[in-house]
């Protein structure tokens, strides 16, 4: 699709058809794409926990309050956000100090400023920023599996220490949204809500 008919094709699926199964391999190739998103520093803070076997499904399913959608989809995708992944910093620019790219001086100073950013803001920071950078690579996967001929729905909906518990989830991580992705069964679905005028949401140059 055209960028455009992507974003105003792409909505939250209400149901979806089930017994659509979905490949490793196109999976594989959106999260191919979903590397690319933004995220603080390059730290690249969103995990991924694709679910896709029964039981397990079935453990996120009552951790979700047994919404339908998530049963019926064709994965249950549980998007989270890592508070150490500052911790990654001199891993991840490894490599540009290996190309000559930095020197071993802008390396070392790199390391030292991103750590020191998130240690002096500490841990309510370091959440914030997990959730809101997994956030932000969570809709571009949904953009990508759109492009790609799949609907998605994000939600919101779980209780968090059941889905830890469903999937075992180390506590450095944050869950900040399941996505729910299959084949979008359209009998008898609603139009879309309505969109707030622009005029209504954007500010010019402050209140």
């Amino acid at each position: 699709m055209e960028f455009t008919d992507v974003v105003r094709n792409r909505r939250s699926a209400a149901k979806f058809i089930p017994d659509t199964p979905i490949r490793q391999q196109e999976l594989d190739e959106m999260f191919q794409l979903v590397k690319f998103a933004p995220s603080a520093f390059n730290l690249q803070h969103a995990k991924y926990v694709v679910v896709t076997e029964p039981q397990a499904r079935e453990r996120v399913y009552e951790a979700a309050n047994r919404q339908h959608k998530v049963k019926t989809a064709s994965a249950a995708i549980l998007v989270l956000g890592d508070t150490r992944a500052y911790e990654d910093a001199a891993q991840i620019n490894e490599g540009l100090l290996h190309l000559g790219i930095l020197n071993k001086q802008e390396y070392d100073l790199t390391v030292e400023s991103v750590t020191g950013f998130y240690l002096e803001r500490g841990e309510t920071f370091m959440r914030e920023e997990a959730i809101r950078n997994a956030s932000l690579s969570a809709m571009l996967f949904m953009m990508i599996a759109k492009d790609k001929g799949w609907d998605t729905c994000p939600i919101i909906g779980f209780d968090a220490d059941k889905m830890r518990e469903a999937l075992q989830v180390p506590e450095h991580l944050v869950p900040a949204l399941l996505i729910a992705i299959g084949k979008e069964d359209t009998n008898g679905g609603r139009p879309r809500g309505y969109r707030k005028p622009v005029g209504e949401f954007v500010i010019h140059n402050g209140f």
